[in-house]
């Protein structure tokens, strides 16, 4: 018995790269999200680069017609699936027990666990480049384009196997956060009182896990045609592949609001802080981020009015989708209202903020106008969709994200980005977007398809498509001055104090950056802005809420220790996927890992006093 506690007692270090590869910290964890994933949207940028490349001119040869495919597949799935839908769970992990008032999410483990194995699956995914052919059918993989007559070779099973392993870090991570936000909020935090991200995070964890399950079924069942010869999508042996479509799409819904949601949560934080007033209507804006969440599961055929479903769903998924307009609509003006009379201040973050929703209202007019069967009829596999999608994720999400990078910045690091740079980074990626999107809009109407391999100059779309791809290079400019900024002000930055936005939510009231037990005492709160509050009357000393949160160290406070088990478990997983492409033994090994590493982690002892 004295063996294996040996071999199960914790590691003690916490520095160096070793702490940081067995921490369970949650703002650590947000960070290593944070920085994967961006990684990875440059990853995705670099393939939307070499598209725009590719379609610069006429007849070009960039990229081979096979090549091509894989790069417009593998954008769409890097930009959603590794850089939008983790940049988001970077910033769950970093400021929501720090809103709440708590020490740490519910589930420490289970959060490092969903790290590892978003990473491991993310270099899964993006490995296909290397061995032998990545997905080449969408993102969206219509059956029977992925059967393995049609798409031979392993591009498809890296995308089965590689959506699997991804699906079950966001459904572990979002189980934490239902947990975290409803059972770990300070004293006197009402659900009516949680700043709007954290209900936006709690929305949007709903959805993760009652949408992913839809999308494995349809993974596994896929999986089985291709490799075992089943006839769930084989329309020769009787199925019907518009089976499929329902599948994906009853997922791919539910997963665009996966990815607005967080967004508009970040930008409500950040407009009532730059406009120094309080948000406009913060019952309403809740209530319509639910009914988003709720009406998502209502529109997914939306995506197939040209299918054939028949006139009475096409005009049931038509309605519902103009109504789920409503709502959202609703938040744009909250937003305003937040701003009208209010004392703005253009930094950085507002910045990004007002280009999100000038943008986003682009995007949602465009969407609406999809709702319209025989519009969309006309507009749909044409750069029209292109356009919108792009409006509404990268216009959208993309600058949402972007405020939120700079507006938290100084809290997870201690040092301010600058404001320069910043601007300069904001307008070339605010220019660029529209220079390279909008004359989507005029291609997709003079009828250019998506997945255009190249064109004929004879069909007049060679000059918006060399405007689009002149916005690449300025959109690639603002992002390169993004970085510049972030390596720049990590090493020489303005040093950042508790609150240097004077903001309205309690992650400010501690240092920059927060100790590891966050809170020194956990606070109570009272109102709805209760640390604003304070600070407005005067009554907050220099720590905000009057709590103890001093510099010093508190050693008092119990917090979990380390552990390298989540790592372990999710390359046991990883090992697993790659098995069941490469080698059934290494399956096998991959699962044997996998409870190897579950039966430690629940042996280990909580936290380091209790390891004898």
């Amino acid at each position: 018995m004295a063996s294996i506690s040996n071999v199960l007692r914790r590691p003690t270090s916490t520095t160096g790269v070793w702490g940081w590869i067995t921490t369970i910290d949650h703002k650590k964890i947000g960070i290593m999200y944070g920085v994967s994933s961006f990684t990875f949207f440059l990853i995705g940028g670099l393939e939307a680069f070499l598209i725009r490349l590719q379609l610069a001119r006429p007849e070009h040869a960039v990229v081979s017609p096979e090549v091509y495919s894989q790069l417009f597949t593998m954008h769409a799935l890097t930009m959603i699936f590794l850089g939008v839908m983790p940049l988001s769970a970077a910033f769950f992990n970093l400021v929501i027990p720090l809103m709440i008032g708590a020490r740490d999410v519910a589930f420490p483990r289970l959060n490092a666990l969903s790290l590892w194995i978003f990473i491991l699956g993310a270099l899964m995914f993006q490995s296909g480049w290397f061995l032998g052919g990545s997905p080449n059918s969408g993102w969206f993989a219509y059956a029977p384009l992925t059967s393995s007559t049609f798409s031979p070779g392993n591009g498809m099973d890296f995308y089965t196997l590689g959506l699997g392993v991804l699906g079950v870090s966001s459904v572990a991570a979002a189980l934490n956060f239902i947990v975290t936000i409803i059972n770990m909020r300070a004293p006197g935090m009402t659900l009516m009182r949680m700043p709007v991200f954290v209900w936006m995070t709690l929305v949007t964890s709903i959805l993760l896990v009652t949408a992913f399950p839809v999308i494995t079924v349809g993974l596994i069942e896929l999986f089985l045609d291709r490799r075992f010869g089943f006839n769930f999508f084989n329309p020769d042996a009787g199925a019907d592949v518009v089976l499929w479509q329902h599948l994906f799409w009853v997922f791919g819904h539910p997963e665009v609001y996966i990815l607005i949601l967080p967004a508009m949560g970040i930008v409500t934080e950040i407009l009532p802080t730059f406009s120094k007033k309080p948000l406009f209507g913060y019952p309403v804006i809740v209530f319509s981020g639910i009914a988003i969440g709720f009406m998502g599961w209502a529109v997914w055929s939306h995506h197939m009015f040209t299918v054939g479903l028949g006139p009475i769903a096409n005009s049931v998924f038509a309605l519902t989708t103009m109504t789920i307009a409503v709502p959202t609509g609703v938040k744009i003006f909250n937003w305003i209202g937040t701003m009208w009379g209010g004392n703005i201040e253009l930094k950085t973050p507002m910045l990004f903020s007002i280009g999100f929703i000038f943008l986003f209202i682009i995007g949602g007019l465009s969407g609406v106008m999809h709702s319209i069967a025989p519009s969309d009829a006309q507009q749909q596999d044409t750069y029209f969709i292109v356009a919108h999608i792009h409006y509404v994720l990268f216009g959208g999400s993309i600058f949402a994200i972007m405020g939120g990078i700079y507006y938290w910045f100084p809290k997870a690091s201690g040092r301010m980005l600058s404001e320069s740079i910043g601007k300069v980074s904001f307008w070339l990626m605010f220019i660029g977007m529209n220079v390279t999107f909008f004359p989507m809009h005029f291609l997709g109407m003079d009828g250019m398809p998506r997945r255009q391999y190249t064109y004929d100059s004879s069909y007049g779309w060679d000059f918006w498509n060399l405007v689009a791809t002149i916005g690449v290079f300025l959109l690639a400019a603002g992002v390169i001055a993004f970085v510049h900024n972030f390596f720049r002000s990590l090493r020489k930055g303005e040093i950042a104090g508790n609150d240097p936005w004077d903001a309205r939510t309690l992650e400010w009231s501690i240092p920059s950056p927060p100790p590891e037990y966050n809170f020194a005492e956990i606070p109570i709160v009272n109102s709805r802005d209760a640390f604003w509050e304070q600070k407005q009357r005067g009554e907050a000393g220099e720590q905000g809420t009057g709590a103890g949160y001093g510099e010093e160290e508190h050693h008092d406070i119990h917090m979990p220790s380390p552990s390298y088990w989540p790592l372990v478990m999710a390359i046991g997983l990883t090992a697993a996927a790659y098995g069941m492409l490469y080698s059934y033994p290494l399956a096998a090994l991959g699962a044997f890992v996998t409870m190897v590493g579950i039966y430690a982690w629940s042996m280990e002892p909580v936290t380091a006093s209790e390891d004898h």
